[in-house]
């Protein structure tokens, strides 16, 4: 006989895990099913985020940042030291520290919130039931009133550079090197390359990022975009747009790596190779034929606003779902998802969604780019002021960057703020919360702001946009 429970969650990630506690904190009986195990066979939770992404590169961006402003800029300050070092041993030890640390959290969470935790693989089959297949073969149905897939995602790879988790390796594999490589390739300068070549570039290596595209992030706003990538090259990443991998080959413990770019062929060569193409939804082989859920043709389940599939009582969140793969977006789904399978009616604002690079600085954005908003004919004004105007940013010796906020041009509305600059994660929620009460931008400068902080340049960016800035000399408004 199947067991049975009111909600079944395929995937412990940040969109599963959240939306199991929230529907056991709502009275319903949950599981989670998740595939992972340990090299000791135990199940593991936290999904790619905490294992093998979010979690794990942050850890490794913060040692390799503290390694650099000890080599690079603890003089400007007064501080001197010996030469330093960097132990990657011990840099990986505290990374796996912090995953294992998180990832038992969640069992805990599990546990205190009554989550039942079920390994395996699961399956939708027709009528909500979820077909649990373990890593020892056998195979077990669950009833459910309704059921959750929170999958998740999982690397792309291509055809010219096969990896092989040694020389050419993917995201995870990029997390693990266990000696700084003299020479590293990128394919790839979005989200992943960029914070990992920012990882090995800051503790020695040679880094190349060969880019495809003709435009240096193109999702984000154009001009913070132009602005990042003068810093990027500043700090020594040689980024090359317009160039597409045709093979990468392993000869004598080097990688080969020929590429077309706008003036011809070329070829370098790495000791490691990291392929950060992008992320495909984590669908393979997760829906029975007739179990009513259906596909676009990304591989990606398709869903209304509310992620409701086509199959009844079957939802979906979070990277298997239209959207950008992004933790919070998910686990917001996740919430939501829970609550109107006890009869509440939440929502998710598709339009406050932060997206973030933890590079140093960091880039952040959330609403509209000035190019999106041109596009489209919507009238629009900008305002922006940079850090090095900040006093808080200048004693901290983190002054490059700047912070752009858009707005109506009829309403004030708040319609986007992109930055790029130090903490920029932290400043550009304070401008989410705003959106989120729909704040004019005239309401962030009415504001008072403690100084000297550097949330100080989001209040002036906002004044900027009326041309009222105090720190800056403003541009005249047409």
């Amino acid at each position: 006989m199947a067991d049975k429970f009111d909600v079944v969650v395929i995937g412990s990630g940040p969109s599963g895990y959240v939306g199991a506690i929230r529907a056991a904190q709502l009275g319903m009986s949950t599981a989670v099913v998740e595939e992972w195990v340990d090299d000791k066979g135990a199940t593991t939770l936290g999904g790619t985020c905490l294992n093998v992404g979010c979690i794990p590169s942050k850890a490794l961006l913060d040692s390799s940042h503290k390694y650099h402003e000890a080599k690079d800029t603890f003089a400007l300050h007064g501080i001197g030291v010996d030469t330093p070092s960097m132990d990657v041993s011990a840099m990986l030890q505290r990374k796996d520290k912090i995953v294992k640390q998180l990832t038992g959290g969640i069992g805990g969470l599990f546990k205190h919130n009554g989550v039942t935790v079920v390994q395996g693989r699961g399956k939708v089959l027709a009528g909500a039931n979820v077909e649990v297949t373990a890593a020892d073969g056998s195979v077990t149905v669950l009833e459910a009133g309704s059921v959750i897939i929170a999958a998740g995602s999982e690397p792309v790879t291509i055809p010219p550079a096969p990896v092989d988790n040694e020389f050419i390796v993917d995201s995870t594999g990029a997390l693990e090197f266990t000696e700084v490589p003299k020479r590293l390739g990128v394919i790839g300068a979005g989200v992943i390359g960029l914070e990992l070549g920012s990882v090995w570039g800051r503790l020695g290596s040679e880094v190349i990022l060969i880019e495809a595209l003709d435009e240096f992030l193109a999702m984000m706003d154009a001009q913070v975009a132009k602005e990042a990538g003068k810093i990027f090259k500043k700090q020594g990443l040689d980024i090359r747009l317009s160039c597409r991998v045709t093979d990468a080959t392993v000869k004598d413990g080097e990688v080969h790596v020929t590429y077309v770019g706008p003036d011809g062929e070329y070829t370098e060569v790495f000791d490691k190779l990291i392929v950060s193409v992008g992320r495909r939804p984590r669908t393979r082989d997760l829906l029975a034929d007739d179990c009513g859920v259906t596909l676009d043709e990304r591989g990606f389940i398709f869903v209304n606003d509310q992620c409701v599939t086509e199959a009844p009582n079957v939802y979906a969140v979070g990277d298997v779902v239209r959207g950008p793969m992004l933790a919070h977006k998910g686990s917001e789904e996740g919430v939501m998802v829970a609550e109107r399978i006890a009869g509440k009616p939440a929502q998710v604002n598709y339009d406050c969604i932060p997206s973030i690079i933890y590079t140093h600085p960091e880039i952040a954005a959330v609403g509209r780019t000035e190019q999106e908003l041109k596009a489209d004919g919507v009238p629009y004004k900008v305002g922006t002021f940079p850090f090095v105007a900040s006093g808080r940013a200048l004693a901290a010796n983190d002054s490059e960057g700047l912070v752009k906020m858009i707005a109506h041009a009829e309403t004030d509305r708040i319609l986007g703020c992109h930055i790029v600059g130090p903490s920029a994660a932290d400043l550009t929620q304070q401008v989410v919360i705003a959106m989120e009460f729909g704040s004019s931008a005239e309401d962030l400068a009415l504001m008072v702001f403690g100084h000297p902080t550097l949330s100080e340049a989001v209040h002036e960016a906002a004044l900027a946009v009326d041309g009222h800035a105090i720190h800056i000399a403003n541009r005249k408004k047409r």
